[in-house]
Order: structure tokens, then sequence, then C-alpha cells
């Protein structure tokens, strides 16, 4: 019997989409790619596959999993099966560089921003760019290596620190800081690459680091906002009757780039300008702020997904 695959990396993120796939009667497994044997020789399941892996799987000793991941998404593409997040969604997850390269293809701005390897080298890129500016990591989540900067001397300092984290694939990013005129950012949820609703994420008090980092990234306001799933309730409002006009083209985008699924977080400057900055395609949601909202995130993937797997069934009858 075919069923909807869910390739993940933490059984934490999974539980509410477990519990609604139960209330539909969805036929479901998952696939926990942590490591490993692929067989190449022989042809994948029928069904429905789900690609939820995590750009900060490498931080829960998962050092692997997105590579892995993408072996498996190469073998269940060559055998023609639907994945929701497919490779190319996964070489965004693990690199904001190409997000922005992407987005800028579909005119959705996104903060001045140089890629640089070598720490030696993050200094030169800091006076080219000018204060105040953000460093993070390239392959991020969990606002890895995210920090404010208000001038050379604080940078510096910094760099010769042990608090500097390498990033695990080199790449360290070196972007403007994007000065809001109210201290939250918005989250925008797709659902089967359409706008599903805005949640507004309060950065009065930074970003707690997701899941339960106990460290906050400091003045910023941008980096990677605290994951819904485990951050206070406070924090996060579902916007009723929220309007971008980016929506439009960020949905295009997405569907150019093989995302079903994912939450896209942006940031307005105090002229007024949009700057979409992290996309999230093992996106999260926050369960009390969609109880008040009378909306569910999880509840919107399943249906997709059983939509899906119902698709496939009425193909091979």
């Amino acid at each position: 019997m075919s069923k909807v695959h869910v390739i993940h990396e933490n059984d934490a993120w999974v539980v509410p989409l477990r519990e609604a796939f139960a209330e539909l009667g969805t036929p479901v497994e998952e696939w926990f790619l942590d490591r490993g044997v692929l067989d190449l020789r022989a042809p994948p399941p029928e069904g429905v596959f789900y690609n939820r892996m995590s750009a900060s799987s490498h931080t829960r000793d998962h050092r692997f999993a997105a590579e892995y991941t993408g072996a498996v998404l190469a073998w269940l593409e060559r055998h023609g099966r639907t994945v929701v997040n497919d490779t190319r969604a996964l070489r965004l997850e693990v690199s904001k560089v190409a997000q922005y390269e992407a987005l800028a293809a579909h005119g959705i701005a996104t903060p001045e921003t140089l890629a640089v390897i070598g720490r030696e080298n993050i200094p030169d890129a800091a006076a080219r760019l000018g204060y105040p500016l953000i460093l993070k990591h390239n392959r991020g989540g969990k606002g890895l290596g995210v920090r404010l900067f208000l001038g050379e001397a604080a940078l510096a300092e910094h760099l010769a620190s042990p608090d500097f984290e390498e990033p695990i694939d080199g790449i360290t990013l070196v972007q403007r800081y994007v000065t809001a005129p109210e201290p939250f950012v918005t989250r925008l949820e797709f659902v089967g690459g359409r706008f599903l609703y805005a949640v507004r994420v309060d950065t009065s008090e930074g970003f707690e680091l997701c899941p339960a980092d106990a460290c906050t990234v400091e003045a910023a306001a941008i980096g990677e906002a605290a994951c819904p799933a485990v951050a206070p309730a406070a924090k996060f409002a579902v916007v009723p009757g929220y309007e971008n006009p980016d929506i439009p083209a960020l949905e295009r985008f997405l569907a150019q780039n093989g995302i079903g699924i994912a939450g896209i977080e942006v940031i307005v400057d105090e002229a007024g300008r949009r700057f979409a900055y992290d996309v999230n395609t093992n996106t999260n949601y926050n369960p009390e702020a969609e109880a008040t909202a009378g909306v569910s995130g999880m509840r919107a993937i399943a249906r997709h997904l059983d939509g899906l797997l119902a698709r496939e069934r009425r193909k091979a009858a």
C-alpha cells in the first residue's frame, strides 16, 4: 500500500504532524535519515515523500543527515516519485547564498550580503559593507553564528575570541543590519506552494535560539527567528488579513525551486522596504498562536499530503 513518507531527523518536530495524519487516517511512514544504507539497485516504495531535513541537523549530532537526504532525494526523483521539497529545496535549505540568489531571480529583495571564506577575510568584507552589520552562518538554522556588530573594534574582539563559531560549510555571511521601526519580523507560511497565513514574531528580547539553547542573539533585529514549535507563545501572533505585494513572487519562487511547504521570514525597514532573509523548508508552527487564531499549519500540511497520496492512488488504479 502506498503511503506518505516523512523524511526528517528530529522527532520532536514531527509530533504534531503525526497527530494531524492520525486525524485523517493517512497511512504514513517516517524515514529518520541520520545514517544507514541506501540500495541504489532497488526502486523506492510507492507513495508521496515529504522532505523535512533541517539545515541545523549537524547541531544534533546528525552531521551527514542533509547529505544522506540529498542521496535519497536523487534516488526518489530518478524513479519518478512525488517529492515535496525536492533536491532543489534541499539545496536552498542548507545555503543562504543559494536562497538569496534564487529570491533575487524573482525580484525579491534580500539584505546586502557578502559571503566570506576564511575568518581572516571577515574584517575586509565588513569594511566594504559598513556598520552596523550581522554575522551569520551560510548553513544556518537555530540562529547559528548570528551576531550584531556596531563597529570595527567589537568585530575584531569577537573574531579573536573563542566565541567565534566556524560555519559547518566554511562560509560566513557578512550582512547589512536592517533596522525595523518596530521590534518584530514576520514569518509567512506556505503549504502546497500557496500562502497560508502570516505570524508576527516579537524580537524585543532578541532571538531565542531553536530548539532549546540558553543563549540569545544579542540585540539583533534580524536573524533566525525563534523556533515556533518551542518558543514562548507570547512571541508569536497570527496576523489577520495580512497583505504583502511580494506574495505572488514568493509563490513563484517556491514553485521554481521545488518547495511545496516553507516558512519565509521577512522584515520591513524604517523606509518601508521589505526584505526576505530566511527560507525554512522544515517549517514549524506555534500551537498556542494557532489555537488563538483558529488555524493549523500541520493540519494543512497533512491535508495537502493526503490529497497528493489520493491523486497517486487514482493514477495507479
